[in-house]
Formats: C-alpha cells, sequence, structure tokens
C-alpha cells in the first residue's frame, strides 16, 4: 500500500507526522508492503502548518489514481472569535495565524484539493483517510454526503449539517472511507490502517515501538443496532 498525506497551507502537523511514523515504521516491519509520502495539491513545495510556522516539505503532487490511500489532515491555528476550532490558541513566542481553523480549512476549496479528492474518492482502489478537520474538509467538498465519519467533538455538528452520518468515535470505518476524531488519534487511525493492510502482528509491533496502546472501539456499521443504551 501506498500513502500520500496531504499538505496545506495551515496544516496541523501531528495530524500529519503521527500518520507518517506509523505507516513508514510499518513498511519497515512488513518488509516494505507499505510506503508513505507527502504530498500537495500543487506539487513538490514548503508548506507551512498553522503550528508556530512549522513547515514540512511536499515532495510530488497527489496523485488521485495511484491505488493505496490518501489522507487528509486537519489545521492548527487560533481558535474563531465565537470559540469554533479545534486547537489551541498561539503560544509565547509563537506566531499566531490570521484565521481561525474553519477559515483554514475552508480556504482549502479555493485550491485544486477538492477536485483531486474527489476523483481518488470515485476510484475503487483508493481508501480515503482524514484526521480531526480533515474530515470537514472532504464534508465542505461535498464527498462524503450519507456516508458514516467522525472528525473533533466540536465539529460534529458541522458533520450532521453536511448530511453526514457523524459518529462520536475514536475511528469510524467506513470501508474505503475511515476517519478520526481529534489530533491524537491519527495515531489509532494509522495503525487500524496498517493492520487492515498487514495484519495485527506488524500493527502491534509498531505499537510497541512508539509505547502506544490504541484507544477505544473502531466504529463500523455492522451488527445489530444497540436498543436502549
Amino acid at each position: 500500500m501506498h500513502a500520500q498525506i496531504v499538505l496545506f497551507d495551515g496544516f496541523d502537523p501531528l495530524d500529519v507526522i503521527a500518520p507518517y511514523e506509523v505507516l513508514y515504521a510499518g513498511g519497515l516491519a512488513c518488509g516494505g508492503g507499505v510506503s508513505v509520502e507527502l504530498v500537495s495539491a500543487e506539487g513538490p513545495r514548503e508548506v507551512v502548518s498553522g503550528t508556530g510556522g512549522l513547515a514540512l516539505r511536499a515532495t510530488a503532487a497527489l496523485d488521485p489514481a495511484r491505488p493505496g490511500l490518501v489522507l487528509v489532515p486537519g489545521a492548527s491555528g487560533l481558535v474563531g472569535e465565537s470559540g469554533e476550532g479545534f486547537a489551541r490558541d498561539a503560544g509565547a513566542g509563537e506566531k499566531p495565524l490570521d484565521e481561525p481553523i474553519p477559515v483554514l480549512l475552508g480556504r482549502t476549496l479555493t485550491t485544486g484539493l477538492p477536485a483531486l479528492l474527489a476523483e481518488a474518492m470515485a476510484d475503487p482502489r483508493v481508501t480515503v483517510a482524514a484526521v480531526c478537520g480533515g474530515t470537514l474538509v472532504l464534508s465542505m467538498a461535498g464527498l462524503i454526503e450519507g456516508r458514516h465519519a467522525t472528525t473533533h467533538h466540536l465539529g460534529l455538528d458541522l458533520l450532521e449539517a453536511a448530511g453526514v452520518h457523524a459518529v462520536r468515535a475514536r475511528v469510524v470505518d467506513d470501508g474505503d472511507l475511515v476517519t478520526g476524531a481529534g489530533v491524537t488519534s491519527g495515531l489509532d487511525l494509522a495503525l487500524h490502517l496498517l493492520e487492515r493492510e498487514t495484519g495485527p502482528r506488524v500493527a502491534h509491533a509498531v505499537e510497541e515501538l512508539f509505547a502506544h496502546e490504541r484507544r477505544g472501539t473502531v466504529w463500523r456499521a455492522q451488527g445489530p443496532a444497540p436498543v436502549g443504551v
């Protein structure tokens, strides 16, 4: 499996680095069966995150026709005036962003990213994943209406308003759409994807390597619906 992790201006670094490290380590643990790279809609470039000006380099353009995984992170920056947003305010010594989190996420709609994501989601050989506000990017682009997904708990109402079946879970597996909740859920989401691709032994070895134990139950639309709970 080849994983393309998308960078856009204002991205949240942990949404990117946590899955990147898990998938990279998984590739080593399974003898090269998993590979991962950082991409952008525009191609190779330095992309500035929303956390203190930290930048990462996209080494290629997002290729929506490449079989494997496309992962969309959320954004990091200032909380909006009315309190909306999914990250902390800029700390001492950090350069704050000019816009709140929802604006940073919405700005992705003015780029070539939505069209590329639409192509990826239309390809049965591609699984699209998202961490935190990345799910809102997919939702605002009109790509996941009627699907089951999760995001940071502050954004669940926005998913519902867009016609998405919002699930209050850490990881939601809806087949070729897999989403994670808050920022640190990127670890659990990536470990779940690694287990889907390579099996539980490799995923467990990476868990041990990172001294991390997955939290919660991966939610799927399977089995009988709970009654009276």
